[in-house]
């Protein structure tokens, strides 16, 4: 290729890449869904994007080490306090007999449904095992789960792509040297020395980090620099001792971080997250664009059989057998039975072997790669369009009634959760004095954790159940911080009040975003008015409007909140619920 084709398939990949995830954003359906098939079709209609081509034999390397990267930040988010009795049970059994069921299954019905070896059969199986939290996240962020159901398949998804991984390398090593031909079969050996290596690596990256986060105390910057650094330098060598077991140290690591005590982690920073978005847009228009229609054809319908065996005869069993005796519900027993989409570490992992098997002469080796792209198109697309409407039918979506975290302890604070409670919201509080954290309980309000602000700095980390949270203590500064802190952690807004003019404060002043009230109600105004005796009422929307009331909230008829900022004041309607704020009596 000369270099203007090489720097248009660039242009070109990074364009599809950044322009798919948007798209999908404004459809609000899974990425994954617009990435396959403009990969695909960038591949089929034009030469210049072609990793082959751009990249050459270094494009297996690449793929490996950004995947590490995405189990990385996947770890971050992983909470081992979540992890505990019938979840963490769940866990593994759906991991253990997901890879047993997946892998035999395939395993049996590969050579004659595929019309491939039963060698090849083996490796598309253990590929299939994988699910991954690429794609798992975004189908669980449109379908609102309960949080039980969202903990265990975000456990099992980032859990078993390096188990998967591993497996594949053992699988892919093991025909290479005749097993799956010969009869030698499975390296059980080179299995566990690949756990064995991973979780060592794990170790070194957590003590690396240890080094340059808590000893070295480096800075947002820095920090994130030295992150990317250890994870891509861990996740290099560990696969150069086999493959793939980079893929467990990244997780390992990422785990470490989020859960270990004592690390000055910087949090999960906007840059970090776009660098993992932009990676995996890259990969996943990079490898589809690798299968041509040419190679897809003859395995069309083949492939579509085999993605009805995985949803409806794999699955199923496989989530009955995990979560028996489990406590779970028998809703969220059976939306685990219906989530199981293939992603990345699938495409990856295919791309990777598939080649080299080849290369090697392996017959039927070629429809490796169009089979997993199949695959992952086919159990992607039924779950996204079928996801929403199976949790709604068997009960485990998350109400739309609002839960929101006041953080505050002021009596205007306690008065404004009574009034919201009287309209119908579970109300959460947060405060760090102990008399006030009294006076909230003496108020018959539920308090939020004691430890709540230090598990939302945790890189990842998700306030459960939290819709909304307001900041409303008499720290200006504090309640800026601390937005920025809960931002990602929240599946709602996160607003502040606003400071008063003389506060002193050093950070609030200068901070923008959006002010819960506006500016005319700021902090010192609603508590001078609140110990002049005015007080938060509740009132129809169909009521006719007092004279000297403000408009704080609406709740609307199925329980959703929206507050009244500086930028976007609310509008009633029919059936809503009015949370004001009265005049001080004469």
């Amino acid at each position: 290729m000369t270099q203007n084709e090489i720097l248009l398939g660039i242009g070109l990949t990074v364009a599809l890449a950044v322009g798919s995830q948007i798209l999908a954003s404004r459809l609000r359906i899974p990425a994954v869904i617009v990435l396959l098939p403009a990969g695909f079709a960038a591949g089929a209609l034009t030469d210049v994007v072609d990793p082959d081509k751009l990249v050459g034999p270094d494009f297996a390397p690449l793929v490996s080490l950004s995947v590490a990267l995405i189990l990385y930040d996947a770890g971050l988010g992983l909470d081992l306090r979540h992890l505990q009795g019938a979840t963490r049970s769940v866990v593994v059994r759906l991991i253990v007999l997901g890879v047993l069921l997946t892998w035999g299954a395939v395993m049996a019905l590969g050579p004659a449904l595929l019309g491939v070896p039963f060698a090849v059969a083996c490796m598309v199986g253990v590929i299939l095992v994988v699910s991954g939290p690429t794609v798992v996240g975004p189908l669980l962020d449109h379908v609102r789960p309960s949080d039980t159901v969202r903990r265990v398949l975000i456990w099992e998804g980032s859990l078993i792509d390096p188990i998967g991984g591993i497996l594949g390398a053992v699988v892919f090593h093991s025909i290479l040297a005749g097993g799956f031909r010969t009869g030698h079969g499975f390296r059980f050996a080179v299995f566990f020395g690949g756990i064995v290596v991973g979780l060592v690596g794990g170790l070194v990256g957590s003590a690396l980090l240890w080094f340059t986060l808590r000893v070295l105390r480096l800075g947002e910057t820095l920090g994130t620099l030295a992150q990317l650094a250890t994870v891509v330098a861990v996740a290099a060598g560990c696969d150069m001792v086999l493959d793939d077991t980079g893929l467990i140290a990244a997780v390992v690591t990422g785990m470490t971080v989020a859960n270990l005590p004592g690390f000055d982690m910087p949090a999960r920073r906007p840059f970090f997250e776009t660098l993992v978005q932009l990676i995996i847009g890259l990969l996943f228009v990079s490898i589809s664009a690798t299968v041509t229609p040419k190679s897809v054809v003859p395995v069309l319908l083949p492939a579509l059989g085999l993605v009805a065996v995985l949803v409806l005869l794999v699955r199923p069993p496989v989530s009955v057998l995990s979560t028996a005796r489990s406590g779970l519900a028998a809703g969220e027993r059976g939306f685990v039975g219906w989530m199981a989409p293939r992603g990345i570490v699938a495409a990856s992992t295919a791309a990777t072997f598939s080649t080299a098997l080849v290369d090697a002469g392996l017959d039927g080796a070629d429809k490796i790669l169009p089979v997993t792209f199949l695959v992952i198109v086919g159990t992607v697309l039924v779950y996204a369009l079928t996801a929403k409407p199976v949790a709604a039918r068997l009960g485990v979506v998350r109400s739309a009634r609002a839960r929101p975290l006041l953080v505050g302890g002021a009596p205007w604070v306690i008065d404004l959760a009574r009034a919201l409670r009287a309209a119908g919201l579970d109300v959460l509080m947060w405060a760090g004095p102990a008399q006030e954290r009294e006076q909230i309980r003496e108020a018959g309000i539920e308090p939020a954790e004691g430890e709540l602000l230090a598990t939302a700095t945790s890189p990842g980390a998700r306030l459960e159940g939290v819709t909304a949270a307001f900041l409303l203590t008499d720290d200006d500064d504090f309640n800026v911080l601390a937005s920025l802190v809960v931002q990602d952690g929240v599946d709602g807004p996160v607003l502040r009040i606003a400071p008063p003019p003389d506060s002193g404060a050093v950070v609030a002043p200068y901070a923008g975003g959006d002010l819960l009230f506006g500016r005319h109600l700021a902090r010192h105004t609603l508590t001078e008015r609140f110990a002049q005796g005015a007080r938060f009422l509740v009132r129809p929307a169909s009521d006719m409007p007092v004279p000297g009331h403000d408009t704080l909230f609406v709740v609307r008829p199925d329980g959703r909140l929206e507050p009244a900022t500086e930028a976007r004041p609310v509008t009633p309607g029919a059936g809503d619920t009015l949370v004001l704020l009265g005049p001080v009596p004469h």
